[in-house]
Parts: C-alpha cells; structure tokens; sequence
C-alpha cells in the first residue's frame, strides 16, 4: 500500500484545534487532525467529533470532516448590523425560528458542512438526487473497489407494501430471507472472483468493476449549506423515505445538531414533525375553531363532526382527507443524538478498507 500525504492548513479556529492532514490511498481519503492555533470561530460540540466516523449500516459511515459557521452565522446574515455576540441566545433562537417559519432561508446558506460519507450505490443514486451540494465520489476508474456489499438485516428485509408502491409492507417469512442471503452471498462471490479476475488479466480498472451490484459500498465527499442540507434532512429523514437513507439522515442530523442547535430544534418542530395545511385544510379547521380573545381559540359553535361527505364538499378528495387526518395525529419528538461510544478513528475505518481492496500482484 503507497501512502502519500498531502498536509493543508484549514486554519482560523479560536481555540488549539485543526490542522488537518489528508492521507490518499488506493482505497480512499482520509482525514486526521492535529493541534494548532487557529482564530475560526468554532462550536465545542462539533469539535467534539470532528474526524471521528459513526459507523451506519453494516460498512457505511459518515464523518463530519469540517464546517464553517453556527446559528450566530444565521442570525449575523439576517441582521448585518449587528457584531458578533451583540445578542442574546434567546433574541438568537427567536429570530431562527421566525425565519424557519416564514421560510426565510437566505441567512441559513451562510452555514456550511462537509462530510466523509460511504454507503452502497443504491443509496448513493438516491441521495445524488439532491443536487444542491458538492460531491466528489470514489473513482472506480483509478482505484480498486473495496470489496463490501450491503446485506440487510431480517427485522429490515420486508415484502412489497400493497398501499405504496415504492415502500415496504410487512415483514417477510424467515426462510425467504435465508434464501436471499445465500443468493447474495452467491451472486456476490461470483461478480468479486470476476473483479479480481479481470484485474490479475490486467483488464483496466473501468471496465472490471461494471459487473458489481449495486450493494457495494461507494463514497463521497459531500460539501452542502444549511439551507439545502435541512431539505435534504426533511425529506431523507422523514417515515416514506426508505430506511436505510434514514439511517445516513439520522446521523447526519445528529452532526448538524451540533454545529446549529437552534436550527435543528425549529427544523424539526416547523418541519420534521410539522405539517403545512392546504386551502382546504385551514377551512376544515375553520369550521371547527376560531380565534378568542387576545391569545386563544376556541371550539367554533356548531363546528360538531365533519364526515367524509362534510370534507370532500370543502375540497378535499379521498387522499387529501386521508393525509388531512395523518396531520392531526400525534407525533413523537425525533431526537437525533449521537452515541460518541460508536465513533470510530479514521485509522481503523481506512483499515477496514485496505483489508477489503483485492491485491494487486
């Protein structure tokens, strides 16, 4: 294995913390920190796992490389005139709220994040979708593949959902799973032996690995802003999206909950676990209640049952009323805190890696 470091200074911290160096080998990049001096502003929850890998399905991971800015950046951004720590904490997390509310999303892009993330090909076609990032993958053209491959678990091994055609449904039978795994295990063993093949005929890398599934493992560099990285987390994070994305959304949450509190609680309250209401749905409520006083509501009177009849007079068509009560359901608080006991070194992850690069002779 050839190693060849390239030092760079990110520089700029308050206190003595990064300089960080990024080791390039045949199976990847990756990050390790020293101590310097440094006059960035900087978030000691976030330094607190700056490098380090969470470890997410079986050989995935996501590392919060670096970041640029916190919620006094938000606030800094919406009100230019004022200098850093001229306000309070709560006059802080007021106006982030307003701006989440009233979707005011500009001061939000002035927070930034990057992060050393892998998981398999599946996942990454999905989350390249989300094309308001930076992305710099994993060449398979210049370097070998680690030979990892996704297996799903049985409590995650499920058949087709009859309601929704591009979700699962209940849990499938025992041996069904059992069988999958070992045609896995087979298919995945054939298109390696195949890899490892081509490469000892010396077959150019890009044409050797155009036979492995998609549950291999990829990665990326992944360098996004806040604003497009809470669209991101609304949509990835949310129950309809599939689960193992959920889990990568999970973790990712966690970090930027470190670096951005405040913006993580109104994200969550306005967006994960809030809902928007159509035209129709704000008459449904309407009919039920109206304003009382200075602060309050009250039950409308007269406002009684509204029937599906009631419903689809004021609009709404049978999937609107079904959504329409979805929203009024209770929801439970998603706190997305991380397990430091999980968080891994950038020297053992690049060692599971090297041990899964075939071995050129």
């Amino acid at each position: 294995m050839s190693v060849n470091p390239l030092s760079i200074s990110l520089g700029f911290r308050k206190d003595k913390y990064s300089f960080v160096s990024f080791e390039s080998t045949v199976f990847g990049i990756f990050c390790f920190y020293e101590f310097m001096d440094t006059k960035r502003p900087t978030i000691p929850a976030a330094e607190e796992i700056l490098g380090g890998y969470f470890p997410v399905l079986d050989y995935g991971f996501v590392s919060l490389v670096d970041y640029m800015g916190s919620d006094e950046d938000v606030e800094r951004a919406a009100r230019v005139s004022y200098g850093f720590g001229t306000r309070k904490r709560s006059a802080t997390r007021g106006l982030i709220r307003y701006l989440r509310r009233h979707r005011h999303t500009t001061p939000s892009e002035m927070v930034e994040f990057k992060f050393h993330c892998a998981m398999p090909m599946f996942i990454a076609r999905q989350w390249i979708r989300h094309r308001t990032a930076s992305v710099n993958e994993y060449s398979g053209r210049y370097s070998l593949m680690p030979l990892l491959f996704y297996k799903p678990e049985l409590e995650q091994f499920a058949l087709q959902s009859q309601a929704n055609r591009q979700g699962r449904g209940e849990g499938a039978p025992r041996d069904v799973w059992m069988d999958a795994v070992d045609r896995w295990d087979r298919l995945r063993s054939d298109s390696s032996d195949t890899y490892r093949w081509l490469l000892e005929e010396d077959v150019t890398r890009e044409l050797a690995r155009i036979d492995l599934p998609l549950s291999t493992y990829t990665q990326w560099y992944w360098k996004i802003d806040l604003h497009n990285l809470l669209h991101f987390l609304s949509l990835r994070a949310d129950a309809h999206a599939q689960w193992e994305i959920r889990e990568y959304a999970g973790v990712i949450a966690g970090m930027m909950k470190r670096v951005a509190p405040l913006s993580y609680e109104a994200w969550v309250d306005y967006d994960l676990c809030g809902a928007a209401m159509s035209r129709g749905e704000l008459d449904v409520v309407a009919r039920l209640l109206e304003p009382r006083g200075d602060n309050g509501v009250e039950a409308r009177p007269g406002g009684g049952l509204l029937d599906g009849t009631a419903l689809a007079a004021l609009g709404l068509s049978s999937r609107e009323i079904q959504e329409f009560r979805d929203k009024l359901r209770p929801r439970d608080r998603l706190d997305f805190e991380l397990d430091l006991t999980r968080m891994r070194s950038a020297e053992s992850v690049a060692a599971e890696m090297e041990r899964a690069v075939p071995v050129e002779e």
